[in-house]
């Protein structure tokens, strides 16, 4: 009788790309780029190509327009974003101008870490990269634009905001990309992107990248794309590739043992930062507390937190002063940290494609990754399409407790720990040492109580004024008059 294990065994998953070494032997510097976009390259020690990037430069630096088919962690961002880079006019920088190129995305994490990647490939070239999306205050984004940019990235409902109150002018937007095209479908965005591009000049270079290619983006490819070249990273017939070597264990978990089980696989060897994904907002924040509450260095991410708080747990996660990040999948869209070593599905999935992206968040980069799913009994169904629809033929889960041998053995995990991380262990600084911005954020309240949900602290009336509170004297009466 072989031992249970919760080891989904698929084959090999093929990763989407080799390493560049295997796959690639041009580099950056043998492209038409400007030699600053080349040498702001090579600082950051990035000089060779992934492939999505060597098939999408030469068709896009020679003006085509693409629609690029490739999921999240391929390096898609360099591949729209040196294009639009090398084709900015610079003798505008520094002078009121209108922006040349738009990036339009689903998510607020997305637009500050393509934002970011475009303000390091064009250190050189001076140019102006504008972030623009909700949850933060209108006044900073207005100024921002009236003092002129050379590229806006952002969400489209605060850029449809802004272009209705004719503050974003994108008469000449000659570049537009739209990233996560499908996500921004599933968001209900698809109404307000066609609005910006119909903003934009006829003209333009336009660029849409997409994990998949549902009959809507198709039909908005066709109406505002000219003769665009469709280019594919991966293997078209594998639907259930993912991005790197990821082993898959799932598990038939209690709800209420799936803490237990969780801070032991937190304690895993070799275990880096953690993405903990769920369904809804309450658990994030309760899953987040609980492994504070355990010693583990932790923070949540999910819509009810302001953008400041979202953003301050971002990037506590990036530098490591936390080292688990309990997200909802909505929030968790557009996190690209590329040494994720592990993910767990506390709820499972809904669907075949929020599986994939859930578990595509490690293994990037060509790197090994581990991805760990619990399945309620009540969830048995719903994971069941999933293993039909990716064809993984895994079955009925194995049934899993914290005291469960093959937790351990399939995931390598230290048979003596316990549920609470060892004092000895606990070496990161935690989410209050980075520091929350205050970004003007609107409609955003926190919970009442000196912390609210996730672990983030809030500011109380004395904290932000710098006030001490006055104390408000009471006068007792009877019948109107004032008594000793």
């Amino acid at each position: 009788m072989t031992e249970p294990t919760g080891i989904v065994q698929v084959g090999e998953i093929p990763a989407e790309y080799t390493s560049p070494a295997d796959s690639v032997t041009v580099e950056f510097s043998d492209f038409p780029l400007k030699d600053e976009i080349v040498e702001a390259l090579r600082d950051l020690g990035i000089e060779t190509p992934f492939p999505i990037q060597a098939l999408t430069l030469p068709v896009a630096l020679d003006g085509h327009d693409i629609i690029g088919q490739a999921k999240t962690g391929t390096g898609k961002t360099l591949g729209f974003g040196l294009p639009l880079l090398n084709r900015l006019d610079l003798s505008k920088v520094g002078t009121k101008a209108a922006p040349q190129a738009l990036v339009i995305v689903p998510t607020r994490e997305l637009a500050v870490q393509v934002a970011r990647d475009l303000e390091a490939a064009g250190k050189k070239l001076g140019a102006r990269i504008v972030q623009i999306y909700g949850g933060r205050a209108f006044e900073p984004q207005i100024d921002a634009l009236n003092r002129g940019c050379e590229v806006v990235v952002g969400t489209p409902g605060r850029m449809l905001d802004l272009l209705n109150r004719k503050v974003l002018q994108l008469s000449q937007a000659r570049t537009v990309v739209l990233d996560e095209a499908d996500e921004m479908l599933d968001l209900g965005f698809l109404p307000d992107v066609e609005s910006l591009l119909a903003a934009t000049p006829g003209g333009r270079h336009t660029m849409l990248f997409s994990a998949t290619m549902p009959g809507a983006v198709i039909a908005m490819a066709r109406r505002y794309m000219s003769r665009p070249t469709h280019i594919h990273a991966q293997d078209p017939r594998d639907e259930s590739a993912t991005v790197g070597a990821v082993t898959q264990a799932v598990y038939r978990a209690h709800a209420l043992n799936k803490v237990e089980m969780l801070s032991r696989i937190l304690q895993a060897e070799g275990r880096g930062l953690t993405i903990v994904f769920t369904r809804t907002k309450r658990t994030a924040a309760k899953v987040a507390d609980e492994l504070m509450d355990r010693g583990f260095a932790a923070a949540a991410l999910h819509g009810d937190l302001g953008q400041g708080a979202r953003e301050q747990a971002l990037r506590a996660f990036r530098s490591g002063k936390v080292d688990i990040l309990v997200a909802t999948d909505v929030a968790a869209r557009g996190i690209d940290v590329d040494d994720v070593t592990h993910v767990v599905n506390y709820q499972c999935p809904e669907d075949e494609k929020i599986y994939l992206h859930r578990i595509g968040r490690t293994g990037r980069a060509g790197k090994a990754g581990t991805a760990v799913t619990f399945v309620d009994w009540d969830d048995t169904h719903r994971w069941m399409l999933i293993d039909k629809a990716l064809g993984f033929k895994a079955g009925n889960p194995v049934e899993t407790y914290h005291t469960s041998d093959h937790l351990y053995s399939d995931l390598n995990i230290p048979t003596d720990v316990t549920g609470v991380l060892p004092r000895s262990e606990r070496t990161r600084a935690g989410l209050d040492a980075e520091k929350i911005e205050d970004l003007g954020e609107t409609g955003k309240r926190t919970p009442r109580g000196g912390r609210s949900r996730g672990g983030q602290r809030r500011n109380s009336d004395r904290q932000s004024s710098g006030r001490p509170r006055r104390n408000r004297q009471r006068r007792r009466t009877r019948g109107g008059k004032p008594t000793e």
